[in-house]
Parts: C-alpha cells; structure tokens; sequence
C-alpha cells in the first residue's frame, strides 16, 4: 500500500469535519464524520444517520463506504473519523468489519476531532486476526 502524504490526509480530516456536521443524531447528539481514500485519489465522506427504530440507522463509515462503491471505487487506501470526544473516536466493530472488505490490515485510520488528530492505527490494529473475502475465497478487486 502506498504511503498518503500529510496533504491528501489533510483533505480526508477535513473532508470528515465537513460530513460531520451533516450528520443526523437526535437521538445520541453524538455527530461523527468520516472520510475514505479510494484506490483512484477520490475522496468519499459520510455521516452518521440515526433513526427511532434503533439499530436501524447507519454509521458514517458506512455512509462513506456506499458512495464509495457508488461512485465505482473498490479499495480504501485510508480513512479518517471525526468525532467530540475525551477519547479518539475509532470506528465501531462492525464498521471495522465493513472496512475490512475494502482495505488491507495497513491501511491507515486516523481519528481526529475539531481540533486536531487524535490516534492513527492499522485497519489491521482495530480489527486483529480479521475475517475477510480471502477466507471464503472471493477475489478481491
């Protein structure tokens, strides 16, 4: 995988700041945005959309993901996630899961909130050990 540079890095945290204030969270008040690297240089960014049927809504990560594949991307190169927190604001394990699908164990997650970025890890170090299209022998694009 190849390195992002500090400038496309830039775009996705404020791409995710961006998203993040779109976010629809009556319920929670808890806003978080992200944003994906696709395998082309594109920038793919979405929000979380809660809903009074909990669990039902959806996470931004997840957002992200599907104008991702909309837009035809098929690999994550990065991601970032936005959120207000004492704690950097990781993605839940089941976006981690979604991740996985389209990243690689190196593929570099950032957390960040208003101000600054908060924690970087591996897709690999949030999800050890994970499950993935090579387990049931599917191709990955």
């Amino acid at each position: 995988m190849s390195e992002v540079t500090d400038a496309v890095m830039q775009q996705l945290v404020e791409a995710a700041r961006v998203a993040r204030v779109r976010a629809y969270a009556p319920y929670s008040r808890f806003a978080v945005g992200a944003a994906l690297l696709d395998e082309a240089g594109r920038i793919h960014a979405g929000c979380n959309v809660e809903n009074a049927a909990h669990p039902q809504g959806m996470c931004a990560e997840a957002c992200a993901l599907a104008h991702l594949v909309l837009a035809g991307g098929t690999r994550v190169r990065a991601a970032v996630v936005v959120g207000v927190s004492d704690q950097p604001v990781t993605p839940c394990g089941g976006c981690r899961q979604k991740l996985r699908e389209f990243a690689d164990d190196d593929t570099p997650v950032w957390c960040a909130d208003l101000h600054q970025v908060s924690a970087r890890y591996t897709l690999g170090e949030l999800l050890p050990a994970s499950f993935g299209p090579a387990h049931i022998g599917a191709a990955r694009p």
